[in-house]
């Protein structure tokens, strides 16, 4: 099994992230009612975080924004909106809907309004969410804008891949570099679990994918037999909480299973999801369908 890390980890490693983040699979399989079936051992981790420090190697670094001020780039700006207005519909309770403003070009009131309102989210608790969010936002903007991060990330995926993996679980953008490393694997990976994903975001995400989507719809990655995809309800990351009406296969070949579940106050931790009986549950299917295991 393979596990795709999301934004925020450049200061880590792959070693470093293992020992909890496979206990917490392992958890969530033994919820589902398989003890025993897996152990830490079985679970690779694919890195990519180091991609996005200061001095990576092969690529230009950039200073992190610290401020609101610091978003000059369009995409950045745009991907804020779509934050907000995402937050909104999760959380009307919550999050006031953008303005009409909204709907024009982002302008540095209107990013500060978005990252006020984001502050109120269940998605963005803590005293660090502001500095979170703009790593956030930066680190998706270079994947997808910067072919030489892309590739990089895409490599970190395939490298951990053997004929033996089963499982691919990809969390945040990690699910975007899972799902295009996998488009490209001419092997086979066995089933793909997306946790947190926003790779259903109109524009910003969906649109600029690779391959990329024709009439609306999103390519299969044709090595795998399944795809199951988990995101908390107020997860705005996860904007797009159903991705089978976008990467479906007509015809009922191939299906998106989706759930949406509940992680308490940390609608966006890796842990949480890991450790939710139905992430557990698609894991378990996987390997249960997995011959010789």
């Amino acid at each position: 099994m393979v596990l795709v890390h999301g934004i925020g980890k450049q200061y880590l490693g792959r070693l470093s992230l293992h020992g909890a983040l496979a206990a917490a699979v392992v958890d969530g399989v033994e919820r589902a009612g398989g003890e025993g079936l897996l152990t830490p051992q079985d679970i690779d981790i694919a890195f990519y975080g180091d991609v996005f420090r200061k001095r990576a190697r092969g690529v230009r670094g950039e200073d992190e924004p610290r401020r609101v001020a610091d978003l000059d780039d369009p995409f950045e700006q745009r991907l804020l909106l779509d934050l907000w207005r995402a937050a909104a519909v999760a959380e009307p309770d919550r999050v006031a809907a953008p303005a009409a403003e909204g709907t024009r070009a982002p302008t540095p009131v209107t990013a500060q309004r978005a990252m006020n309102a984001l502050l109120r989210s269940r998605c963005m608790p803590g005293a660090v969410a502001e500095r979170f969010l703009l790593g956030t936002l930066r680190q998706v903007r270079r994947y997808l804008n910067d072919p030489a991060i892309r590739q990089y990330a895409r490599e970190a995926v395939t490298v951990r891949l053997t004929p033996d993996t089963a499982v691919v679980i990809g969390h945040s953008l990690g699910s975007v570099v899972a799902y295009e490393a996998l488009c490209a694997e001419p092997g086979s990976a066995g089933a793909l679990v997306t946790l947190g994903s926003p790779l259903g975001m109109p524009k910003v995400v969906f649109d600029r994918l690779e391959p990329a989507p024709l009439d609306g719809r999103g390519a299969w990655p044709h090595c795998i037999r399944s795809w199951s995809n988990l995101c908390d309800r107020h997860d705005v990351v996860a904007s797009v909480k159903r991705l089978g009406p976008l990467f479906d296969v007509p015809g009922g070949r191939r299906r998106v299973d989706d759930h949406v579940l509940d992680n308490g106050w940390k609608v966006h931790d890796l842990g949480r999801h890991l450790t939710d009986e139905a992430t557990g549950r698609a894991v378990l299917a996987a390997l249960r369908a997995t011959p010789g295991l």
